[in-house]
């Protein structure tokens, strides 16, 4: 039976993507987190705000036992994918429907009853990866996370880059390509419809449709819709050579976006998180070798590190829960 007899406060941090809402609970001294757990994204602002207590209340119970004892959410951070204003209003969410202009924020003080601090979602993943994983030290550096979408936090002098409004960090929506595909913001050849998830999916599902991907559509069962940027990983890990071909397209397209944001911020280190990352050295080599194709002046300039994110897919969470310990003096 546990001894103590004082609740043991709890910070929640959440990272909404665009196909599940993560969470972990940490003490404000952690080092680790307790507990944590996910749920599919919900559509809307007020299934998001149910879904959030709901994972609160599981992360709560997990921390309870966990710790032996009585647990006291005392604050909790938010991560989401979009224009993210100072005040924790998400604006604008392309991977996101049905929730715009939503004053995320608000609503979750209100439903959880306690501090809230609301931010983008890759702004966070930079920001714990600035403070416990690979960019550590670092004062100028990068995160880009390759998920559904593309996403990046900056860190300059070491402090996030929000810009005036705080949307600085968006260049999954730069155009690479004014006549490439249509991206769900509306526009047309964004950088996350060619160096995102999705984008690695499309290529692949090209490949397929030309006669060079045998291999992917195996492992999709024989349907080329169901082919998808982790079949890719899957294969080229094995040795596919049509599917190495295809990851190689694709990490060229990585590079450009790198090579752009490098010659605009001059960081010193890039940091590659997101679910695709899992692919490793499959993806980070031939990334790293276009890139020193694409930036300018690679023989004039010091070497900029292409590195794997340390924190993995909780790292969002983690920043959340950072920010919201930093923000509110927790």
């Amino acid at each position: 039976m546990s001894d103590r007899t004082s609740p043991v406060p709890i910070v929640c941090g959440f990272d909404l993507g665009g196909t599940k809402l993560g969470g972990i609970a940490v003490e404000p001294d952690g080092t680790e987190p307790i507990v944590e757990d996910r749920r599919p994204t919900p559509s809307g602002s007020d299934e998001l705000v149910a879904a959030v207590v709901e994972l609160r209340d599981s992360l709560l119970d997990g921390a309870a036992s966990a710790v032996g004892g009585p647990v006291e959410l005392v604050a909790a951070g938010l991560g989401a994918p979009g224009l993210v204003d100072r005040s924790g209003t998400l604006r604008y969410g392309p991977n996101l429907p049905g929730v715009v202009d939503a004053p995320l924020a608000s609503l979750l003080r209100e439903a959880l009853g306690v501090p809230v601090v609301v931010d983008n979602d890759a702004t966070c993943a930079a920001w714990a990866e600035h403070e416990r994983g690979a960019a550590r030290g670092a004062n100028h550096s990068i995160t880009i996370t390759l998920g559904t979408g593309i996403g990046a936090g900056i860190t300059v002098k070491g402090e996030v880059l929000r810009g005036a409004h705080g949307f600085a960090g968006e260049p999954g929506h730069m155009v690479v390509d004014p006549h490439g595909p249509l991206c769900p913001c509306g526009r047309r050849g964004c950088w996350e419809r060619y160096g995102s998830g999705s984008g690695l999916g499309r290529l692949a599902r090209e490949a397929v449709e030309a006669g060079r991907g045998a291999r992917l559509l195996e492992l999709a069962g024989g349907d080329v819709e169901r082919v998808r940027g982790e079949l890719v990983s899957q294969a080229a890990a094995e040795g596919d050579a049509e599917a190495i071909e295809v990851v190689r397209r694709f990490a060229w397209w990585v590079a450009l976006g790198i090579a752009n944001l490098v010659n605009i911020l001059d960081s010193e280190l890039v940091v590659i998180g997101g679910g695709l990352v899992d692919a490793g050295d499959v993806l980070l080599d031939p990334v790293r070798a276009a890139y020193q194709e694409l930036v300018m002046g690679a023989d004039h300039r010091e070497p900029v590190p292409i590195v794997p994110a340390a924190l993995g897919s909780r790292a969002g969470a983690w920043g959340a829960a950072l920010l919201a310990m930093a923000r509110l003096e927790v």
